[in-house]
């Protein structure tokens, strides 16, 4: 053993090599635990990238919308008998497309908060879909792209054309062009319910991944869907995109108080998958807690063993003069030398077996499953968090050690 070694690793390492069944035992606990947390950290972490991706590039992270128009009484409550129930007839109006009051100046205040990136105006509405004797129900999302597709990413959506809009241009669904026999450069005469109506130009068809939404989502021009829909210079809803996904609520609802107007987050509106989000996550933390748990009851039956097998040697130290203090750090560094071998190796088991998931897990057509993240930190926290977990796993065993009475010890 080398001189220069402090007399605490010394007799560690000592202990260590005498016990090598054991310690090859509880390293490869140690290794089989730690390479689990950092596979499944990463899985799921690259899991649910995938998920919110999925979803926040379909759709705007923040959205607000015009107030909805109340139910109205179509008549005053009749009168009836002495102690009868009067009741009404109320009937909800039918929900017409509707400016945003002030949409400018509620777009500079939103632009004004420090956590939102792009602010994108859209004018939505209902309208009808002709070519020949064919015709189909869509909905018109007028649009200004060079704002819109940076919230969502179109271009990469489209599989013919382009995503020109000018005037007279319209971006159709695959669905839609299919059931209308409509290919780039057509024409097909699109009518809304406020009567107006214009003869565009297919310029490219996209795949959103959705067939009902590859059947009715289109998309054109704001100022062509404004003067379709008779919004005259309005518009029905402004998309917002944030830094941190996670707290769009909370900055929805900065939005409502600003401006007065409804902000509904991405969290609001889809609530179930949010909350699939955060199960995942629950799960994710409970996995990783009982795998550190079965780590640190290792290091400490293994620590607790050694201190039973090596009383008399604990008892001739401590007659040789070895203070308590020194027993204690013995056993100290031994499960932190046993968590950080078993932590190193887990590291390395998890990195291979994360590569192997990127190289053989495929769709059908080649593509990767989901991307995953292979952060450095980690494993540089997997690393940390296993030594400290053979630390304090190792503490009580250190302490009966300390405690040994040298007499008692060395008599057996």
């Amino acid at each position: 053993m080398k001189s220069w070694l402090p007399f605490e690793w010394i007799v560690a390492l000592r202990f260590l090599r005498e016990g090598r069944l054991q310690t090859v035992f509880i390293i490869l606990g140690v290794t089989i635990g730690v390479s689990v947390i950092i596979f499944m950290s990463a899985l799921l972490t690259g899991l649910q990238a995938n998920f919110i991706q999925r979803v926040l590039t379909a759709q705007a992270h923040i959205q607000l919308l015009p107030p909805k128009e109340v139910a109205r009484v179509l008549g005053p409550p009749p009168s009836l008998k002495k102690n009868a129930v009067e009741g009404a007839i109320v009937q909800a109006p039918l929900q017409r497309v509707k400016s945003i009051n002030q949409w400018q100046t509620i777009m500079t205040q939103i632009r004004a908060i420090p956590s939102v990136l792009i602010v994108s105006p859209a004018a939505v509405g209902s309208a009808l879909v002709t070519r020949g004797d064919a015709s189909r129900a869509i909905t018109v999302t007028g649009i200004v792209p060079e704002q819109y597709f940076q919230i969502v990413t179109l271009p990469e959506k489209i599989v013919s054309g382009t995503t020109r809009l000018n005037g007279n241009d319209i971006l159709i669904g695959t669905e839609l062009a299919s059931d209308m026999g409509l290919s780039v450069g057509d024409k097909l005469r699109i009518s809304s319910a406020a009567g107006a109506s214009n003869t565009l130009t297919l310029r490219g068809i996209f795949d959103l991944g959705n067939k009902s939404a590859n059947q009715r989502n289109t998309f054109v021009a704001l100022h062509t869907a404004q003067s379709l829909l008779g919004l005259s210079g309005g518009i029905s809803s402004i998309d917002v995109t944030v830094k941190d996904v996670y707290a769009a609520e909370v900055i929805a609802q900065r939005i409502t108080a600003i401006t007065g107007v409804k902000a509904d987050s991405w969290i609001e509106t889809n609530a179930q998958f949010f909350t699939a989000v955060q199960a995942q996550k629950t799960s994710n933390t409970t996995i990783r807690f009982f795998v550190g748990l079965s780590v640190a009851f290792g290091v400490a039956s293994v620590l607790i063993v050694s201190v039973m097998q090596k009383s008399r040697e604990i008892g001739i130290l401590r007659a040789m003069g070895i203070s308590r203090g020194q027993i204690l750090r013995v056993f100290l560094l031994q499960g932190g030398l046993l968590a950080f071998s078993g932590a190193i190796g887990g590291s390395l088991a998890g990195l291979a077996a994360l590569l192997m998931w990127q190289r053989y897990m495929r769709n059908p057509d080649g593509t990767p499953f989901f991307p995953l993240f292979i952060e450095p930190g980690l494993f540089l926290l997997a690393l940390l968090i296993a030594t400290l977990t053979g630390l304090l796993a190792a503490f009580a065993p250190a302490l009966r050690a300390a405690r040994l009475d040298p007499v008692v010890a060395i008599r057996g």
